[in-house]
């Protein structure tokens, strides 16, 4: 069952990496092998550029999220987060993205709530499930 689940959140991911648009999708290579060589400006152009050239593209914003929070820019990370949400509501990689943010801002109540909207799209995520058990028992003991 385990390799099923997996098998349809790549599909997933294969469906939102594809943008539509050839130079888009040569942007977002560029970027990624960018980010691998640990050219973070030069990757964060390339995303912007994506953005701009195709602003109604969920994973564009996805990825310049997840460069943001990599660079430390949650307020940033954030607005990007917010817009593919506005986007795709159910791309589960912007909510656990959300959640990272939120975990470290210490925002607890905030996020176990992400973490139950990213249950209700994808019940088998484990680091979900664990992560939302862990907050529960933590806020629970709060509480006593």
């Amino acid at each position: 069952m385990k390799s099923r689940r997996n098998g349809i959140s790549e599909r997933i991911w294969a469906k939102w990496r594809d943008s539509g648009s050839a130079t888009a999708n040569l942007l977002m290579q560029w970027a990624d092998k960018a980010m691998a060589d640990n050219k973070n400006g030069l990757a964060l152009d390339l995303l912007d550029q994506v953005v701009v050239l195709m602003p109604d593209y969920p994973e564009g914003w996805n990825r310049r999220a997840t460069l943001n929070y990599t660079l430390g820019k949650h307020d940033k990370s954030m607005s990007d987060i917010s817009r593919v949400l506005a986007l795709e509501p159910r791309h589960f990689g912007a909510i656990a993205g959300m959640a990272a943010i939120l975990a470290a801002s210490g925002n607890d109540e905030l996020e176990l709530k992400a973490w139950e909207q990213m249950l209700e799209i994808y019940p088998a995520n484990r680091q979900a499930q664990t992560r939302l058990g862990e907050l529960a028992d933590k806020l629970a003991g709060s509480r006593i």
